[in-house]
């Protein structure tokens, strides 16, 4: 059932479209279950439809076209209560309903098990079997897991308008993705997504005869690392404060000091490939960073994540193929970091959306250092699925339009446009003192405590700090900061 369940992930994860999702499941399952009949239901709340969306077994012209009402049949009571139905024979259930269209008077045993994402019901996944028997708990189990799975390509679709039929109107709805605002601002671009080369915890422990060969690899790997990331920072160093900038100078004595790469080359030396003795490095550096108390410092796990991912690139393959980025370039990850930010070419990034992070996270703060719109903790975006097509972030609302309508993408620009006006007005302004028209001087200060804020401020020309926010450094640290330090952070 292992063995079956990873095939189906791995071929839905490849489909073009959730409709040959839909298709590839229903044809697997069948063949897995040595079942007569796999269809799935989407459910549609606002028309109070199950709509039959894929079958193989009953009838192919009655896909779209049948509809069960919200309380009508045992795909109805599937998503009722939520939870797995087992039947060894359903016409026998009250809530049994005939539906000639489909043909499946033949068929005595029913399965169904409810789609279900971030705890709503999407749909309904079910087996038939014209013999009467009740599947056993192996085969319900394979099916709710393979639910699971379907339930995020569904949302994604659903957000994204990428189900057809389900509506029952030719009108595309306007739909998007939630996620959190991260900074504010209109962007419209195309995608890329951006991923990790390889994953580090599927690297196997191997032992290796050559240990000098396999640390001269790595060694060759933290080199050409290195000068990427000297690449990186001098690129992006006119954009970012000096503190900002930092984060690639840790990198590099990361990459310079005795604890990443002398731990990595001890593994090495006592028997354990180059790749291996990497992964094991960078899981005990990120475990540190996660059991830190302090949330930003817990957050710097997912940097030397992203710098084990580098090195690993590089032990894998002799030559990197680099990414394309269009002139209007929107990054989409699962867990965007600087340096992803750092690699885009200057005044091509236009907007950035992760799956995971806060309006807090450290990226999301670069981001509106860099005056970037951002959206974060988008949950129901399939990264895989973005990449190339055009995008619309709302960084004030925090959401995600794939591929809009022209309704929609007309909307946005005239916002653009506006904001753009807004900002060429102000523009005007910046060097003008504050004055009333009476001519009563009242000065510009800034509201502070973050380094974003003050980058923000300074290119605003206030003459000063009107309100600090003096809890931020006592916040960040596990003691108190002495009086000479805080003098120092004041000043």
């Amino acid at each position: 059932m292992l063995e079956v369940l990873r095939r189906i992930v791995q071929e839905v994860n490849a489909a073009q479209d959730l409709e040959q999702a839909l298709k590839i499941i229903v044809w697997r399952v069948k063949q897995a279950m040595a079942a007569d009949v796999c269809s799935v239901y989407l459910t549609n709340f606002l028309q109070q439809q199950h709509v039959l969306m894929a079958t193989d077994g009953l009838n192919p012209e009655a896909i779209g076209t049948v509809r069960l009402g919200i309380n009508e049949g045992l795909v109805s009571l599937v998503c009722e209560r939520a939870e797995p139905i087992n039947l060894d024979n359903a016409p026998d259930h009250p809530r049994y309903q005939f539906v000639a269209e489909t043909g499946e008077e033949r068929y005595h045993a029913f399965l169904g098990v409810p789609i279900i994402h971030h705890r709503k019901v999407l749909g309904v996944l079910v087996v038939r079997q014209r013999s009467r028997r009740k599947f056993d708990e192996g085969e319900v189990t394979l099916l709710v897991t393979i639910a699971a799975q379907l339930a995020g390509a569904i949302a994604h679709a659903e957000a994204s308008g990428g189900i057809s039929g389900l509506h029952g109107e030719r009108r595309r709805t306007v739909r998007y993705i939630q996620g959190l605002p991260g900074s504010q601002g209109i962007a419209m671009g195309t995608a890329v997504a951006i991923y990790p080369p390889a994953d580090l915890n599927a690297i196997p422990d191997r032992n290796v005869d050559d240990v000098e060969a396999e640390a001269e690899a790595f060694q060759q790997a933290v080199a050409k690392v290195y000068t990427d990331i000297q690449a990186l920072s001098a690129r992006i160093a006119a954009a970012l404060p000096s503190e900002d900038v930092a984060l690639f100078d840790a990198y590099l004595q990361m990459l310079s000091g005795k604890s990443l790469v002398g731990k990595t080359l001890a593994r090495i030396r006592a028997g354990n490939w180059a790749q291996g003795a990497l992964r094991e490095t960078i899981n005990e550096h990120t475990r540190a960073f996660e059991a830190m108390g302090d949330a930003y410092l817990s957050e710097r796990a997912s940097d030397v994540r992203d710098l084990g991912l580098r090195l690993l690139a590089y032990l894998q393959t002799d030559t990197r193929h680099p990414r394309q980025y269009p002139v209007q370039t929107i990054i989409a990850g699962e867990e965007i970091t600087a340096s992803m930010l750092a690699e885009v070419p200057h005044g091509r990034l236009v907007g950035v959306v992760s799956v995971r992070g806060s309006s807090s996270s450290h990226v999301a703060i670069l981001a509106r250092t860099l005056g970037v719109p951002a959206v974060m903790g988008a949950s129901d975006l399939n990264v895989g699925r973005i990449d190339g097509r055009e995008l619309i972030l709302d960084g004030y609302q925090g959401r995600v339009h794939i591929e809009p309508p022209p309704v929609v993408r007309s909307e946005f620009m005239q916002l653009m446009r506006e904001e753009a006006a807004l900002a060429a007005g102000l523009a005007e302004l910046r060097d003008l003192p504050a004055e009333t028209p009476d001519g009563y001087r009242m000065p510009l200060y800034a509201n502070t405590g973050l380094l974003s804020d003050l980058s923000i401020s300074q290119n605003s020309d206030v003459e000063g700090i009107g309100l600090y926010r003096t809890e931020f450094p006592f916040m960040v640290r596990e003691r108190f900061p002495g009086e000479e330090e805080q003098r120092l952070i004041y000043r």
